[in-house]
């Protein structure tokens, strides 16, 4: 297993899953899905780590052209600037 650490103001954020079914019950196909704009935190840098603003665990929503995406071991992270982030979700 391939183990990541951000350098500098970074974190690793896993996306959240969008859900396939509005709640009247219409399955939205994936081509029509955005992404979703809320994940959680995987792994920060040590600079992250010495501000303690974001924890790994955290859950976080970003902004909507941020980041670089990146594929572990078949799942899809994505790495963002400190600063991409918006807020923490609670």
């Amino acid at each position: 297993m391939a183990t990541f650490k951000p350098l500098g103001q970074r974190v690793l954020v896993k996306r959240e899953e969008e859900t396939s079914k509005t709640e009247s019950g219409i399955i939205i196909p994936d081509n029509a899905k955005e992404k979703p704009l809320v994940g959680k935190v995987e792994a920060i840098s040590s600079e992250v780590e010495e501000d303690g603003e974001v924890k790994v665990g955290d859950r976080v929503m970003f902004a909507k052209y941020s980041g670089t995406e990146l594929t572990l071991d078949g799942k899809e992270y994505l790495v963002l600037n400190i600063d991409d982030i918006l807020g923490i979700l609670s």
